[in-house]
């Protein structure tokens, strides 16, 4: 705990510092480093972010052990992302990590105003024993306060 007395342009220097959350599938998966900054607000960032953890736990719940959640991509001919990781960069980008129908890695980041996410179901990995259930794991990480995937 910073027990330093911190001047006020110093707390409102730390809270205009851009924040950094992302939880992924992958316990290997190394994030950014954050910047730890104290918020007395959520940025459109954040909000859209825990947001979507909902949307996509919901969804999950409604998924049989055969499938996991993806996401289609709205607009072209993008094709679909089976989702591996998700995360935000203040003040306003969401990031989605994962995979493709090829298997090769792919990230969308995206602004929150045009945040415009399709939830599919796929069939899990072949190789899997259990689907993989990310929105279970971003709402653990959520509500931990885990800052760091």
């Amino acid at each position: 705990m910073d027990d330093k007395i911190k001047t006020t342009a110093e707390l409102a220097e730390s809270d205009a510092l851009p924040r950094l959350r992302e939880v992924h599938a992958d316990p290997d998966h190394r994030c950014p480093e954050p910047i730890n900054a104290p918020a007395t607000q959520k940025s459109p960032a954040q909000w859209a972010y825990e947001r979507m953890i909902l949307y996509i736990q919901n969804f999950e719940k409604q998924l049989d052990n055969a499938h996991e959640v993806a996401m289609g991509f709205a607009g072209g001919d993008a094709g679909v992302l089976r989702i591996e990781g998700m995360g935000y960069y203040d003040p306003d980008i969401v990031t989605f990590y994962g995979s493709d129908a090829s298997g090769a890695k792919t990230q969308l980041v995206q602004h929150v105003s045009q945040l415009s996410v399709l939830l599919r179901a796929l069939p899990k990995e072949v190789d899997q024993a259990e689907p993989n259930r990310i929105g279970f794991r971003l709402a653990k990480a959520l509500e931990e306060g885990d800052d760091t995937g």
